[in-house]
């Protein structure tokens, strides 16, 4: 292509502060930015940065699908801009919009507040009593063990799956697919003997059993974290621990 290929990006903006000629109220702007085959949608957002409107705000770290800070909707799906690459647009207009499902703070960024404290709910960490007895040396871990959980520690906190998620959309407190991932990879470990109080959060009406099992949340995470599976291990695990109260007798297994 020539290297005067130009791609056109569509990009949602706001400044709820905003006097004069920026975006108080929601609208779009239209920029026109060099393409270039290895250029993902990032690239082309800082392109506008630099070059054509110091005003663009949006958040971005790594540009190595690692951090999970890029997260937007480009085109109407919840990606990591820096994974999005342009070719796969072109020649068609981007739409580049915030993660839908949470408050706008401006333009392009999010605020996480509500993510953050969800994700604290589940008590994420590895939970003991005698943490800080040492005698025994190490908590040892064998590679079977490690592969109970493994799969689903690998979440980088991107919240793409909370835009795919339909029930955030209609349950604003409902704790959502990246947190209950997370809190049942803790109760997976071996290591760990916090289960029954996260277990206590995990099992509310707003948690575990608030999700519909839709599975978008699994088809958007760019790790393959699978955090509707992971719902359904915890439901399973917290129906099968209800039943055994009426089943096995107290103090069976003491």
């Amino acid at each position: 292509m020539s290297d005067n290929t130009k791609i056109t990006l569509e990009v949602f903006r706001y400044h709820p502060e905003g006097t004069g000629q920026t975006a108080s109220k929601p609208s779009y702007d239209r920029y026109d930015v060099p393409f270039h085959d290895d250029w993902v949608v990032l690239d082309a957002l800082n392109w506008i940065k630099d070059n054509s409107d110091g005003s663009l705000t949006y958040r971005w770290s790594c540009r190595m699908g690692v951090c999970g800070s890029c997260g937007m909707m480009v085109n109407g799906e919840p990606k990591l801009t820096c994974a999005a690459f342009l070719k796969d647009y072109y020649p068609k207009v981007i739409k580049i919009e915030p993660l839908v499902n949470f408050q706008v703070e401006r333009d392009l960024t999010v605020d996480m507040e509500q993510f953050m404290e969800k994700l604290e709910s589940v008590q994420p960490y590895v939970i003991r009593d005698d943490v800080n007895q040492t005698d025994d040396g190490e908590y040892k871990q064998s590679p079977a063990q490690l592969a109970r959980y493994k799969q689903y520690s690998m979440c980088i906190n991107c919240m793409l799956c909370y835009s795919a998620c339909p029930v955030m959309g209609s349950e604003p407190e409902f704790v959502g697919p990246a947190a209950l991932a997370l809190g049942h990879r803790y109760n997976l470990d071996n290591r760990d003997q916090g289960t029954s109080q996260r277990m206590d959060r995990m099992m509310e009406h707003e948690a575990v059993w608030g999700c519909t099992f839709v599975g978008e949340c699994s088809t958007v995470c760019p790790k393959n974290v699978d955090p509707a599976g992971a719902i359904q291990q915890a439901k399973a695990a917290s129906a099968q621990k209800y039943f055994k109260k009426f089943f096995v007798p107290k103090g069976a297994g003491k």
